[in-house]
């Protein structure tokens, strides 16, 4: 396992579409390896491929509830509700912004055995989720950020979801 670079904002890599997972290759089972390090060792809760600079649809995810989640060609397949709360990302470093998502969601996906499974998940797991998925599409949260970005302070860095 290695830690990789995560690419910051102003990377062109961030703002493209990604393809699909179509087989799992030794190649791919260590990229979900090393993003689960890459994203442990930032302290974040969420990595997306393009943030290590592989343009394909694979996400971790560890909201810190006991498990660990690998989404591969993830699809939304419902939201509900919302929620508005502070939301950071390890590609934009030191800032953060208010951010509106669903409270619920409920994806598709594969697993690291590429078998279907649905996920379904509330609170940071769904703002983590649909977070993470935008960054397959080449988006980013300051896109829908409300309001200006804050500098995250170093008392609020404990408090911030890095996702």
């Amino acid at each position: 396992m290695a830690i990789r670079q995560i690419r910051t904002i102003g990377d062109e890599i961030l703002r493209k579409q990604c393809k699909p997972v179509k087989e799992m290759t030794p190649r791919t089972a260590e990229l979900i390896e090393d993003m689960f390090e890459t994203m442990y060792e930032a302290n974040g809760v969420g990595l997306a491929a393009p943030q290590v600079g592989i343009l394909r649809q694979l996400v971790v995810i560890d909201v810190d509830d006991g498990n660990q989640y690998v989404l591969i060609n993830p699809e939304i397949l419902e939201t509900e509700g919302s929620q508005t709360g502070s939301e950071g990302c390890l590609s934009v470093p030191g800032k953060s912004g208010t951010v509106t998502r669903p409270m619920h969601v409920k994806v598709k996906a594969l697993n690291e055995n590429l078998e279907p499974y649905e996920l379904e998940g509330d609170g940071l797991l769904a703002r983590a989720i649909c977070h993470e998925i935008a960054h397959l599409r080449g988006e980013l949260y300051v896109d829908i950020v409300e309001g200006e970005l804050m500098d995250v302070g170093a008392d609020e860095e404990e408090i911030t979801e890095e996702a």
